[in-house]
């Protein structure tokens, strides 16, 4: 099996070196890992790609790449440089260092590297891990993704459904705030919202006198709805999230087509 890794986190970031770990065990001793991740912190730009300006890509050993750019394009500059038209057969993205969880989804650049991978029509899976007290009281605070990686990546594609339409399904993995030992089963989630703890901005003042804006996220341990993907992180949980590119409401399309009729 060839695997291609990204992350958002940057090419010198511990998350990456977890995933290369998971991905080793699942390529096998016959596979192939190629790494092609940002040269700098990523995190936050979603499905960003540079569009308007191109981007320096660099070797730094043996399928080993660091590129200028978001991880959606890490993963483009895989697929169509790096790996000279030798598709991988999976994409991998992260592990990344807090949760994608709920609305951090959709500002996600571990998301948006395993989109880009879904849209490509590779088979896709982003992990993250939960970051919370006992996670930083621990020597490894990736000691779940670390346990338990290999485990779930391997369920995925053995038993996971795969689908070939336009907008292919792919998966959002996020292990618990907690250490392996306590890390309970993984639960299959919807996507959760977390209530009056989205993003916002402040503003502050430089040495010079400019004015700046700093972005804010709000608190990640506010719950969600009752099974939801983060509800069930808190709970010890690792959550696996079905996803698709396709944000059309599909639920309204009847009902607005009568009302516009």
């Amino acid at each position: 099996m060839r695997i291609l890794i990204t992350n958002d986190d940057g090419i010198n970031a511990p998350g990456l070196q977890v995933l290369e770990e998971i991905a080793t065990a699942i390529a096998g001793p016959e596979g192939e890992v190629w790494t092609v991740a940002p040269a700098f912190e990523q995190s936050g730009v979603g499905h960003c790609i540079s569009y308007t300006r191109p981007m320096m890509i660099a070797k730094l050993g043996p399928r080993r790449y660091a590129a200028e750019g978001s991880p959606a394009d890490c993963v483009l500059a895989a697929i169509f440089d790096v790996l000279e038209g030798a598709r991988p057969d999976l994409v991998l993205s992260g592990v990344n260092r807090g949760n994608n969880a709920a609305e951090n989804v959709l500002y996600s650049g571990t998301i948006g590297g395993a989109m880009e991978g879904a849209l490509q029509g590779i088979p896709a899976i982003a992990l993250s891990q939960f970051m919370g007290r006992e996670t930083g009281e621990l020597d490894d605070p990736f000691e779940s993704a670390r346990a338990h990686g290999e485990g779930v990546v391997r369920a995925l594609l053995e038993r996971g459904i795969w689908t070939d339409d336009d907008y292919r399904i792919f998966y959002n993995v996020n292990f618990p705030p907690c250490g392996a030992a306590a890390t309970r089963p993984l639960r299959v989630a919807p996507q959760g919202f977390r209530r009056d703890s989205g993003f916002s901005v402040e503003g502050q003042i430089s040495p010079v006198g400019r004015r700046y804006l700093w972005l804010k996220g709000g608190p990640q341990h506010t719950p969600t709805a009752p099974g939801s993907d983060a509800a069930v992180n808190l709970e010890g949980h690792i959550s696996v999230t079905p996803l698709r590119a396709d944000l059309t409401a599909h639920d309204l399309l009847r009902d607005l087509e009568a009302r516009l009729a």
